[in-house]
């Protein structure tokens, strides 16, 4: 009997060894010469424009895009809520207010999307650019298709957001700080304009105006709690939980 349980063991671990392993290690931005290089020269002045705020570099970051009037906001994470950072002027975007719904029509999306570390882009032919993760799991739903919908530098865009360069390193370099102190996704909000009571008066007549209702959930959310709400795709609908997605990063702070 001993001798059958040494053999049981004995297996057990031989299977165990043979297991195939998982890496726990987080996920790290791409980094390159061209980006250090970057970082090194905009830190600086970034980190100043932070402390001047009250706000720390690394900490959590979300975006919010409006294609009207143009602007991307950057919000940074400070105790548990989010406070603006900076909104910064949208050198161009591609078509008209409503999303996109394939590819090559040159639209730029609007919905709730996300960017992981793995969707920086150092190496951009438009100097640097994040991912936005179009399609996502609503889009797909309703068999929109297009790939590579980047914010990126260069100033000119065929279906993207593209910044002002120097902009962009500051976008760029703050995201990369987040990651790196372990935030493991930056939630990207686009709408075609504030969804205020009274802009929702003003287009009530667009066919999207169903859809941008739809967006007022998320968009309402966040101006009551300045917490990133949990937003999920269910049927061809964003459904805004009443949880707020609590803004910790993968490391102790």
């Amino acid at each position: 009997m001993y001798s059958y349980h040494r053999f049981l063991i004995f297996l057990l671990i031989l299977a165990f060894c043979a297991a195939p392993t998982f890496s726990l290690a987080q996920e790290t931005p791409l980094v390159t010469d061209k980006v250090l290089n970057i970082m090194d020269r905009v830190k600086p002045e970034v980190n100043a424009e932070l402390s001047a705020k009250g706000l720390k570099s690394g900490s959590n970051v979300f975006i919010r895009i409006f294609k009207l009037p143009g602007e991307l906001e950057v919000w940074i994470e400070d105790n548990g809520r989010y406070r603006l950072f900076e909104s910064y002027p949208i050198c161009s975007y591609s078509g008209y207010l409503g999303p996109k719904l394939k590819e090559g029509d040159w639209q730029s999306p609007e919905g709730f999307y996300k960017v992981t570390p793995g969707q920086m882009n150092p190496r951009s032919s438009y100097h640097l650019s994040f991912n936005i993760g179009y399609p996502n799991d609503y889009d797909k739903f309703l068999k929109r298709s297009g790939s590579s919908i980047m914010v990126h530098g260069n100033c000119s865009s065929k279906g993207c957001f593209a910044m002002n360069d120097y902009r962009m390193e500051e976008i760029y370099t703050l995201a990369h700080a987040a990651f790196m102190n372990g935030q493991l996704s930056i939630d990207v909000h686009i709408f075609p304009f504030h969804l205020t009571k009274e802009n929702m008066y003003k287009y009530r007549f667009s066919p999207w105006i169903g859809f941008w209702k739809n967006l007022r959930e998320g968009y309402d959310a966040f101006e009551r709690s300045r917490q990133v709400p949990v937003i999920t795709a269910d049927q061809g609908k964003y459904v805004v939980s009443g949880k707020i997605k609590v803004a910790m990063s993968g490391k102790k702070k």
